[in-house]
């Protein structure tokens, strides 16, 4: 007995010493991000590497704000973000519904085209797009960036089967049998059953636009309009890259996200988890 507890207790040390290591992994770039950006760009170079932050953060941030409207760039990125999240979660968990609980002709063809069409590249069709934002006049106005992106394949296939494995049909039929209508069953009974998928699919759908670069790169030209990620691309200059600069302006950029993950962490783990324990 002794022998089996102390090989349990020696198991758990060693699977302890493994997520300690591979959080510290985890954590280390962005340690690392802030350090630059608290020093000189010469430290990116140095031998033995700088490990301790230094103190010209905010110097380097002084300077992000004397070469970008960063400020600016930061609510048009979270303007588009947070709209982008919103439509998504309602129109993606409005189709997810539909393909999970309601019996329509061709919902099994429809199903298979939409999961299709997640394995068509996204760069496939920059140039259509940009030539229908171009044709409605949506050039660096921030609907070019957020009207294409309110629903995606992804969305939809992820609320699908959220839905199918969390929302029991019996629970519907005893709502139908109370007079809900459809769009009430969804409002009522699906919404706050689906609430651990929406912050998952809501996290996802947050930092993928907020990192989104090419396509605002090729419609958003006016620097009124920039996001975050052009912003920072234009702290590159054309023959020296301060990049203890660049980097403190990553480490503001950067920001929001983690915030919004810390926010929301329980529930993108339950929902992630849904289902493995029945």
């Amino acid at each position: 007995m002794t022998r089996l507890s102390a090989s349990f207790n020696l198991g758990r040390i060693g699977f302890y010493t493994f997520l300690i290591l591979v959080t510290a992994l985890s954590v280390f770039p962005f340690y690392w991000m802030y350090i630059i950006g608290s020093n000189v760009t010469a430290a990116i170079n140095q031998f033995p590497p700088a490990m301790i932050p230094g103190g010209r953060f905010i110097e380097n941030l002084i300077k992000v704000y004397e070469n970008v409207n960063f400020n600016r760039a930061l609510i048009n990125s979270f303007v588009v973000s947070a709209t982008l999240t919103v439509s998504v979660l309602f129109f993606c968990s409005l189709a997810g519904f539909a393909f999970a609980k309601l019996n329509f002709r061709g919902r099994n063809v429809l199903f298979a085209f939409l999961v299709g069409s997640m394995m068509v590249p996204t760069q496939l069709g920059l140039i259509p797009s940009y030539m229908i934002i171009s044709k409605l006049g949506w050039l660096d106005d921030l609907r070019a960036v957020i009207i294409p992106g309110i629903a995606n394949a992804f969305g939809i296939f992820w609320m699908r089967q959220y839905i199918s494995s969390s929302v029991p049909n019996e629970l519907l039929e005893a709502g139908r049998i109370d007079g809900c209508s459809t769009f009430r069953l969804f409002w009522n009974i699906v919404v706050p059953a689906i609430r651990p998928g929406y912050a998952t699919l809501g996290i996802i759908t947050f930092m993928g636009s907020w990192n989104d670069f090419l396509w605002p790169l090729v419609v958003l030209k006016d620097r009124s309009v920039h996001t975050v990620q052009i912003a920072l691309k234009n702290l590159n200059g054309a023959y020296y890259q301060d990049f203890s600069m660049i980097l403190a302006g990553t480490v503001l950029a950067t920001l929001p996200i983690l915030v919004i993950f810390l926010l929301f962490s329980k529930q993108f783990i339950s929902g992630l988890t849904e289902g493995a324990v029945k």
